[in-house]
């Protein structure tokens, strides 16, 4: 059984709808396919209408009838348009942690996306003391938007307030750190690119 993510990404491609294009422009019958591929016109035809999605090697046999590669389901003139949707009970929540100490919690909202641009994370912030938050890099760029409480934001060696609905961009190859401000929650929406 599939999970809801799982079958999305897989509607995405459009499988049983290429897979039924071929036959069409072949003019062939889904019992002639069956012979052809050894698989029955029962199994054939819940491919088509998207009812079960094949395994690779089920899928190889029907594209070696047409000639084509497994590459023709999965790219080509068929690519997949971005579009996710991450429902809030599917996503997981992970420290950021060094040496024992968890800077923020971070959840991933676009994690099932094909091919992305950018990375975006909800984010919570604990309070730690200012030398010892998390300093880190990478390359791009990356905004970030408060959702509640008070955050300090270190970038290089200046250090930022931002409160509820504030909002801030930068380049995070520069070395910086959260920390939550206060004993109010903290948290903010982040979006980095890659």
């Amino acid at each position: 059984m599939l999970s809801a993510t799982l079958e999305e990404g897989l509607r995405n491609y459009e499988i049983g709808d290429k897979v039924r294009a071929l036959r069409l422009r072949k003019k062939m019958a889904l019992v002639e396919l069956g012979r052809h591929t050894g698989l029955s016109a029962a199994l054939l035809s819940k491919i088509e209408r998207s009812n079960i999605y094949p395994p690779l090697p089920t899928l190889l046999r029907i594209a070696l009838v047409f000639g084509v590669g497994l590459e023709h389901f999965f790219g080509g003139s068929g690519k997949v348009p971005a579009l996710s949707i991450v429902r809030k009970d599917e996503r997981a929540r992970f420290p950021d942690t060094t040496e024992g100490r968890v800077s923020y919690f971070f959840e991933s909202l676009d994690f099932n996306a094909n091919d992305r641009k950018l990375n975006a994370y909800y984010a919570e912030f604990e309070s730690v003391p200012e030398d010892q938050a998390t300093t880190h890099v990478h390359e791009g760029a990356e905004f970030l938007h408060v959702l509640s409480g008070k955050l300090s934001l270190t970038i290089g060696r200046k250090t930022h307030a931002l409160s509820v609905g504030d909002s801030i961009y930068f380049d995070c190859s520069v070395p910086h750190s959260y920390r939550r401000h206060g004993k109010s929650r903290c948290s903010a929406l982040v979006v980095t690119t890659r």
